[in-house]
């Protein structure tokens, strides 16, 4: 009887995990496609959300929340496209965080690795992004 209540635990976790891995690659890939309604449907703004970026020369950059929401289109991605890796997840029933590595190559090639904390609700059965911490990873040199 207990395997069968782990097995199912399992099952739901790894569903749970695919569900949010969608949702945080549907996030980048509306970012740099400038799709405004579609990256805004990825966010539920709450009293609490922080965005917070971290830039590669120190600098901390703190955004407001509402342009994850209603972002202008000029400050959006360039196109391009980026890979998720190396996640972690933590889900506790309608909240989680999740860290992963993110490689973005921008339309000319460019490419930025960053580490991320994505921090998310569950609401109305569908997983949403209430905040973030992304790290701009830079080279150590010796």
């Amino acid at each position: 009887m207990f395997l069968g209540i782990v097995v199912i635990a399992f099952s739901q976790t790894n569903k749970e995990e695919q569900a949010i891995k969608a949702l945080l690659e549907k996030e980048s890939a509306t970012w740099r496609a400038k799709d405004v309604a579609g990256h805004a449907a990825c966010w539920q703004i709450r009293p609490y959300s922080r965005i917070l970026v971290s830039t590669g020369n120190g600098q901390v950059i703190d955004v407001p929340p509402m342009a994850m929401v209603q972002p202008k289109p000029e400050n959006m991605g360039d196109g391009g496209t980026s890979v998720n890796a190396n996640y972690t997840f933590s889900i506790q029933q309608n909240s989680a965080w999740v860290s992963h590595q993110e490689l973005s190559i921008s339309a000319t090639g460019k490419q930025t690795k960053t580490y991320e904390i994505r921090l998310l609700e569950k609401i109305d059965g569908h997983w949403k992004l209430v905040g973030q911490s992304i790290m701009v990873q830079q080279p150590i040199k010796p």
